[in-house]
């Protein structure tokens, strides 16, 4: 199939009007239409997904402007800080062990969200209705406003925000007064409960008020009024959606994103309130770093029987990730020789992190065989952070090939890495945790052009290699 534009395709799945910034903006990226990739799955809803600071990236062809992109120190510190975060809630739950429950490995960080993270794979969504006319005796309604949302695994709580605030943002704001489908949620209600003591707020004129504390700083949270509202993701049907309306979010200063859709497994989350609907299953496919390829993002079931497939692992106390357990690692077809026992914490699966994390034993037996087979390559020094330790320098080189890296996965089930998420800024692609009891961490670096199927219902996780 030829995959269109974001924007294009949500005009013509919801009819929404048309703008000349709208029209401009299709004629600038018509670049990313021409590519072919393999065709989402039939069963469910499906939206183009892009990178969020990429070259088919939408908004910042209504900005006119260059989108500031972080300095690598600073993805580094930011990716650090998230995989500290995703530690520090397992081991302040009794889930894992091996983890400092006194703070983030990296000194001095920066505040987890005064940016979002770099090229994180980002969807748009139509949120709220509009009446078609102030004298239309059936109410009939329109779609309401496309929101801009980045994808977040390891999260439960989705939000987005809302007139009136004041961080300008490149959405139109979703403005609750001006949709005929927007329901506060009152405090006395089972949705407000549900929240619990880690994201629910005070109570405001008897509506339900969220905080979503973002990590490393008790400061920095987004928070508002937990309400419901229609949503529409890609062509299917609306479905009626709970998340956060928020009107502070504090050092979130990115005006390119409107919020977060969390797909984690908390009954919160997009995931969860989608299964009546769609079941119990979602899937995505990141396009790899300056590609310009269009992913997508699928709500629905499908037959894991098409994937590369592994048991999906759970945490009783934490049901917000998603966990899958590698077995071995493969560099050019010779398995590391690493004891199972290393990999025994699993590997939780984030789409908002960047570099994978694995279990230093494995890490160290994985460094040492890709430096043998990058030995033609000059050493680099690495860039600063300390996170990645095996850098090249390949100025002249006419074509740099890295050795394949494939997963193997619990039942003997192999994934190959696409070679983009091998290196990244002429790194080895890959850290170590400090502890092997601490759990592992797949980031979307090495998701890159893999479909990646969560099949919550069946248990289970599916890799397809190359879907775009």
């Amino acid at each position: 199939m030829v995959v269109v534009l974001p924007l294009l395709l949500l005009l013509l799945f919801f009819g929404s009007p048309t703008s000349r910034a709208a029209d401009d903006h299709t004629r600038s990226h018509a670049a990313c239409s021409r590519h072919s990739v393999i065709s989402p799955p039939q069963h469910g809803s499906w939206v183009p997904l892009y990178r969020h600071l990429g070259p088919c990236s939408l908004p910042s062809s209504f900005t006119g402007a260059a989108k500031a992109k972080p300095s690598l120190a600073d993805l580094l510190r930011r990716d650090q800080l998230r995989v500290d975060h995703i530690h520090r809630r397992l081991s302040e739950s009794g889930e894992a062990v091996g983890v400092s429950k006194e703070g983030s490995s990296v000194k001095d960080p920066l505040r987890f969200e005064a940016a979002y993270l770099h090229d994180q794979p980002v969807i748009q969504v139509l949120l709220g209705s509009q009446p078609k006319s102030s004298d239309d005796q059936q109410q009939q309604s329109e779609v309401g406003v496309i929101q801009t949302v980045v994808l977040d695994t390891a999260s439960d709580v989705p939000w987005v925000r809302c007139a009136p605030c004041p961080i300008p943002q490149t959405d139109t704001f979703y403005d609750p007064t001006k949709s005929s489908t927007y329901d506060p949620v009152s405090c006395g209600s089972p949705a407000c409960a549900q929240l619990g003591r880690l994201y629910s707020g005070s109570c405001a004129n008897g509506h339900c008020q969220y905080r979503v504390r973002f990590p490393n700083s008790n400061a920095s949270s987004s928070s508002g009024t937990y309400a419901t509202d229609l949503l529409a993701v890609g062509p299917g049907a609306q479905i009626t959606f709970r998340f956060g309306c928020s009107h502070a979010d504090a050092d979130t200063n990115d005006a390119t994103a409107a919020g977060v859709m969390a797909l984690g497994g908390g009954p919160e989350s997009l995931a969860s309130q989608a299964a009546p609907t769609y079941g119990s299953a979602f899937s995505y496919c990141i396009p790899a770093t300056g590609s310009r390829r269009l992913g997508f993002f699928v709500l629905g079931g499908v037959s894991s029987s098409q994937y590369v497939a592994t048991p999906m692992l759970r945490y009783q106390r934490v049901p917000t990730f998603y966990r899958v357990r590698l077995l071995g690692i493969a560099v050019n077809g010779q398995l590391l020789n690493v004891t199972p026992s290393a990999f025994a914490a699993g590997a939780v699966l984030d789409a908002r992190a960047a570099v994978t994390r694995l279990p230093p034993t494995a890490y160290d037996a994985l460094r040492e065989t890709f430096r043998g087979w990058m030995a033609a390559y000059p050493a680099a020094p690495p860039p600063k952070g300390g996170l990645l330790d095996t850098c090249y320098d390949f100025t002249g080189a006419f074509f740099v090939v890295p050795p394949r890296i494939e997963l193997v996965f619990e039942k003997g089930n192999v994934l190959e890495l696409d070679r983009t998420g091998v290196l990244f800024h002429d790194c080895l692609a890959f850290a170590a945790n400090r502890d092997d009891r601490m759990p592992g961490i797949i980031g979307n670096l090495q998701q890159q052009t893999v479909e990646v199927l969560y099949d919550v219902a069946g248990g289970v996780v599916g890799f397809r290699h190359g879907a775009c």
